[in-house]
């Protein structure tokens, strides 16, 4: 993870909150406002995309195809797919004018928030609504673990420190229920939901608190069967991965953009990969309050500093 410089600080602004130097928040809904200065607003040429970092990202290029060839006559500008390998390097990407629209995975929002003037607006979703996520601690299915507490002592994969599901939420949640991360047991980074899932079907692992929907998509790939895991704990429901564009577009395009994701439907592929077949329209500000409660438990902060210190660990 390669840390972030200091950014300049721009025009004297009322409120700024957590948000990095270059960014203002004077309506204090907890991300960037759209620059008031005609000058620093992008009208890009062609639309440069992202998804999560979560698989294989050819994997996700092709279930997207799609939906990218839709937007890019919906929105009139050309439409790329950017793979990513890691948070930090999407995070990076929108911070520096190279990234257009991402999703991101739910606890990295908040530092692309933050540190890259991402705009989440819409979510995953069918017509009951968004669909969300659970966290789950599994074991394999023919080991001796039967509840949390046997995990004592035992071998552990977090994803990664910027996880909500991964990390984060494990140990907000867990000292409630008589098991704490790190005094309780070792805590492994795996790096990623898929390695933590192989990890554990492998024996590397004695358990791993994992995203419901990527071990769903994972099963549904046949990469590890239903009856692999015994699940010890599932939490209550957590938004899935936002998609926010760069807060320095032009406001047209920003309305643009948001006006072709709520119009679009998913072909049943795509909708099946996903878990969901539109995209609803979310507000950072109330719908990733859960998100936020849980890191602020576990003691994070999405601070430049707390950022920068995370890429030294």
């Amino acid at each position: 993870m390669a840390a972030l410089a200091p950014a300049h600080a721009a025009d004297a602004c009322p409120h700024r909150g957590d948000l990095d130097a270059q960014y203002c928040d004077a309506n204090k809904d907890l991300v960037a406002d759209t620059p008031t200065d005609a000058r620093q607003l992008k009208d890009p040429g062609t639309l440069v995309f992202a998804f999560t970092p979560v698989e294989d990202p050819a994997v996700y290029e092709k279930l997207l195809r799609p939906f990218m060839a839709d937007l890019a006559q919906c929105v009139g500008k050309k439409v790329v797919f950017f793979p990513v390998q890691s948070n930090a390097a999407q995070i990076e990407a929108m911070r520096s004018g190279r990234l257009h629209v991402a999703a991101f995975s739910p606890g990295p929002v908040n530092y692309a928030v933050n540190l890259a003037g991402a705009v989440p607006f819409a979510i995953r979703g069918n017509e009951q609504g968004p669909v969300g996520m659970y966290l789950k601690m599994i074991v394999r299915k023919d080991s001796p673990y039967q509840k949390l507490q046997d995990l004592k002592g035992k071998r552990i994969a977090h994803t990664s420190p910027s996880s909500n599901s991964g990390n984060m939420a494990p140990r907000a949640l867990f000292p409630k229920i008589g098991l704490t991360p790190d005094a309780d047991y070792k805590v492994v980074y795996s790096g990623k939901h898929d390695q933590s899932i192989l990890g554990v079907k492998t024996g590397d692992y004695d358990a791993a608190p994992v995203a419901s929907d990527v071990l769903e998509h994972m099963t549904d790939r046949g990469i590890v069967g239903k009856d692999d895991f015994r699940v010890l704990y599932t939490s209550e429901m957590f938004p899935t991965d936002a998609y926010a564009y760069a807060y320095n577009l032009k406001p047209e395009l920003q309305e643009k953009i948001k006006q072709c994701f709520f119009a679009y439907r998913a072909p049943a592929e795509m909708a099946k990969g996903l878990g969901g077949d539109r995209f609803l329209p979310i507000s950072y500000q109330k719908d990733w309050e859960l998100v936020r409660t849980v890191a602020e438990a576990a003691g994070e902060k999405f601070t430049r500093d707390a950022y920068n210190q995370s890429a030294r660990k």
